[in-house]
């Protein structure tokens, strides 16, 4: 008989932005309780306000380094409203839909490459020097240098459109501020082969993986849930710019369906905890308890009907397959969606390039002013919703962003305490090796920790033993 011990692993390693996880051990030596923990806060949504409509897509992407074009665009198309905008120019909507190809795709090969690929090849448990991007290179040199030059094209795409690979300026209220010259186009129209042949290899990879290590896939975090995202209006088709919110049941019966984003707030409210920045979304009809739901690459997948490309689309299919055409909960399955999704990008980016409306000169379309715009898209991690109001001067007096790390927090949460109570429960000592099984599981969700908490500096990664009188027995440090 032992006294109970806390484990805190602070800050999680291989994830954007700052968190923590603790885990409780009872007398036994049994997870008795495993939170995440978020433990940065940025306050975005409160200094917004005052600012200008027209400076508010350019701010808030600063929320981010990785998915700056998400809060970019959703921002975008939230001041579209307020400006009276329903209906982009062609040329606009199609520019802003390549932006954001450009931008799932280079963020989910960025995730899969270099932060999650080191587990999947060298083993949760391989030593912790083991479990980077440079032993990948190192160990697989092609496949390193593919993934270099995929996260290139995507952010080529972005700076092609955006003006710039981060923080760009794109996006105006009302539409876009410039077109796609021939040359740039025939430049990228000259790489799609190879994107579109590496894409497909990455998903084989992805794929083999899953069904190679089917008991392991299937037990780690694999529990049942409700799912959200966007889907196409009119077909419920996959689209993740546009579109209508879905909400299946972890059956896959519908909870709410083409449901305007516009009345998100009609089906989903947030939730808060003492212990983290973060909140806690749900469903406001079925409770806190039992409302909160996931979103993400495999969530799209859950929800979606169809994609409109065909190697995307097989793809899902055979995903969809692995559990009798039901929701699949596995969480190490976004690996596989998300490159069902890269292969996505690449096919959409295609046909775009190949649109003459990306040379067209309508660039930005009025309308009559309104007072509260909201944006939604879906970014590479989920749904992403920007929600503002503004007074007659133009300056933001109201702003709540919903992102997708947002959604995600009960699911992590959980998700943690399952591969807590399979991997720690009763060991008579826990190692780095076991302790990296918790931030698998939430590195599957890619979260972003610095778009959710709406803490600078550099923190190494810090494992702490307490005990239960809050004695430090053991710290280790990277």
């Amino acid at each position: 008989m032992t006294e109970p011990r806390l484990i805190e692993i602070s800050p999680l390693t291989r994830v954007e932005g700052h968190g923590k996880v603790t885990i409780h051990l009872d007398a036994e030596g049994q997870v008795d309780e495993a939170r995440l923990h978020i433990v940065e806060f940025r306050g975005f949504e409160r200094f917004i306000r005052g600012r200008l409509l027209w400076e508010v897509p350019v701010i808030v992407q600063r929320l981010c380094g990785i998915c700056p074009v998400s809060h970019h665009l959703a921002a975008a198309k939230a001041m579209d409203m307020i400006c009276g905008v329903d209906q982009l120019p062609p040329t606009a909507e199609k520019m802003r839909r390549l932006m954001h190809y450009g931008q799932v795709m280079q963020s989910h090969v960025l995730h899969f490459f270099h932060l999650a690929a080191p587990d999947l090849l060298f083993g949760f448990g391989a030593p912790a020097e083991k479990r980077n991007i440079f032993e990948v290179l190192k160990d697989q040199p092609e496949l390193g240098r593919r993934a270099i030059m995929m996260r290139k094209f995507g952010q080529d795409i972005i700076e092609a459109t955006a003006g710039k690979k981060i923080h760009g300026t794109g996006a105006i209220p009302g539409g876009i501020n410039k077109n796609l010259p021939i040359e740039t186009r025939d430049a990228l129209l000259a790489q799609i082969g190879d994107m579109r042949l590496w894409a497909q290899d990455a998903l084989a990879l992805a794929r083999g993986y899953m069904l190679d290590n089917v008991e392991l896939v299937q037990g780690f975090a694999a529990f049942p849930s409700h799912y959200m995202s966007m889907v196409r209006d009119g077909d419920g088709a996959l689209d993740l710019y546009d579109g209508n919110l879905r909400a299946l049941s972890s059956d896959g019966d519908t909870i709410f369906d083409h449901l305007d984003t516009r009345r998100y707030h009609d089906a989903l409210t947030e939730d808060v905890r003492s212990w983290s920045y973060m909140k806690f979304p749900f469903i406001k009809d079925l409770g806190p308890d039992d409302g909160w739901y996931r979103v993400g690459p495999l969530a799209r997948m859950n929800t979606a009907s169809f994609i409109d490309t065909p190697l995307a689309d097989a793809a899902r299919a055979d995903l969809m397959a692995t559990n009798h055409g039901l929701p699949q909960h596995a969480v190490l399955a976004n690996h596989w969606a998300r490159m069902i999704e890269v292969l996505h990008c690449v096919e959409k980016i295609d046909e775009l390039l190949h649109d003459p409306d990306l040379q067209g000169t309508d660039l930005r379309a009025t309308g009559e002013r309104r007072s509260e715009g909201i944006g939604v898209l879906e970014a590479p991690r989920g749904n992403l919703i920007h929600h503002y109001q503004v007074d007659e001067n133009d300056q933001v007096t109201y702003c709540n962003l919903i992102v997708s790390t947002t959604h995600n927090n009960e699911g992590m949460n959980r998700a943690v305490k399952d591969v807590a109570v399979k991997y720690l429960s009763g060991q008579p000592q826990i190692t780095e090796g076991m302790l990296n099984h918790i931030e698998v599981a939430i590195r599957a969700y890619d979260p972003c920790l610095s778009c959710a908490t709406h803490a600078l500096g550099q923190m190494p990664l810090q494992v702490e033993l307490f005990d239960f009188d809050g004695s430090l027995l053991d710290r280790r440090a990277s």
